[in-house]
């Protein structure tokens, strides 16, 4: 196998994470699967699924890259520094005072098919979160002495499968979670201090770990 199953199973749970942690894709996608309707929520879906593909191909290319230039483990320390940053930032949106909650939904007009996965797209094309982590997080998790394009490949790849199983189930159920969170707020503040202790766990995890020769 060219990625250790613990580097994966870690790596699964970042993923999940990150997936779970409010931000641009997942308002969006709320906001429109309850204005009009889960289907359209979906085909949003879409597009968002296009930007992850995206990102994935710079990443993969642009990593690989970076590693052939400069010594592997300096590039790996400079990638694994920057993670480990920004899976801290992803703890304290979870939890910072006034944070908005990705269930507050905007109002959006009714679109059609093309532009509902034109504006899925980008709009994760426009979202930074997911640029630092195709660039900070996915390198850590690789193994040296491997190709680095298929390593981000199978990763990336991963991550797009979590992400797209994640926010199909929040588009499908937006309404009933809006209520449901809506009138258990102890449970949502809960979801969000649990949240922020597993990405903060995994950011100290990271920045203590050392990379095997």
């Amino acid at each position: 196998m060219i990625l250790p199953v613990t580097h994966l199973a870690a790596f699964a749970l970042v993923a999940l994470g990150m997936a779970l942690t409010p931000g641009p894709n997942m308002i969006y996608l709320i906001s429109r699967s309850i204005c009009q309707g889960p289907r359209a929520g979906l085909v949003s879906l879409g597009g968002v699924a296009l930007g992850f593909v995206f990102y994935m191909l710079c990443a993969a290319f642009g990593i690989t890259a970076l590693v052939m230039a400069v010594p592997y483990a300096y590039a790996y320390d400079a990638l694994r520094l920057g993670g480990a940053v920004y899976l801290l930032y992803l703890a304290w949106q979870a939890i910072r005072p006034g944070g908005r909650s990705p269930f507050q939904v905007r109002k959006l007009a009714a679109d059609g098919n093309r532009r509902l996965f034109l504006m899925g797209f980008m709009t994760n094309l426009l979202n930074p979160k997911i640029a630092v982590m195709y660039l900070s997080l996915l390198p850590q998790f690789t193994v040296p002495g491997t190709s680095m394009l298929f390593q981000i490949l199978i990763l990336g790849t991963m991550q797009i499968v979590i992400s797209v199983l994640v926010n199909a189930v929040i588009a499908l159920s937006a309404g009933n979670m809006a209520k449901f969170l809506e009138s258990n707020p102890r449970f949502a503040m809960a979801q969000r201090w649990v949240m922020a202790t597993v990405l903060g766990g995994l950011a100290a995890r990271m920045l203590t770990e050392q990379r095997g020769a």
